[in-house]
């Protein structure tokens, strides 16, 4: 960035800090791309990019007054948008572990409840396998492992609203399947 930028930064850097909350939209309008833009060669994902360049603002708005070097708002900015993103996905690969660690631990229990097996509990473990790997995983939360919605959308980090729909749509799925499977084992 060439000096007059870093001085259109700073003064507004010290206006915002000296109470002209107008100067803060002006810095707004002048970094939000790029913050999002950084973000999305990190993360990969525009929604995501945007959400932390969204949380990156607030943090900047309740850190600004202590920034000592108005010049170096264009780096210090950048520099909390960066730690924003690999925070970003630092938490999904947890997500991740937690929800293979899920997946394993109900894998183990489903082996071990195999010794009372009936034939319509073979088919339905079957036929849960072949949903999509969202739905397995919430259908075994639920059931197998009697996790309430609300629980389950905070092990899968996703919304309540999330969690019944994928527990609707596995739910239909699964009947769809079944009677299609009936129909064959009767014929």
């Amino acid at each position: 960035m060439d000096k007059k930028q870093r001085s259109i930064d700073r003064k507004l850097v010290l206006d915002y800090q000296s109470g002209d909350h107008k100067a803060l939209a002006l810095l707004v309008r002048r970094w939000h791309k790029l913050f999002c833009e950084k973000a999305f060669w990190i993360v990969k994902d525009a929604d995501v990019a945007k959400d932390i360049a969204q949380d990156s603002w607030s943090t900047i708005i309740n850190k600004i007054d202590r920034l000592k070097d108005p010049n170096s708002f264009g780096s210090w900015a950048l520099r909390i948008v960066y730690n924003k993103s690999l925070d970003t996905i630092k938490a999904a690969k947890r997500r991740q572990q937690t929800v293979e660690a899920h997946k394993y631990t109900q894998d183990e229990i489903l082996t071990e409840e195999k010794t009372n097996d009936t034939p319509l509990k073979n088919a339905l473990l079957k036929t849960i396998k072949t949903l999509p790997e969202n739905q397995q995983v919430v259908i075994r939360l639920f059931y197998v492992q009697d996790y309430s919605l609300k629980e389950i959308s905070g092990i899968l980090n996703i919304s309540v609203g999330t969690t019944k729909s994928r527990l609707f749509h596995a739910r239909e799925k699964l009947k769809q399947i079944l009677k299609h499977q009936d129909y064959e084992m009767s014929r």
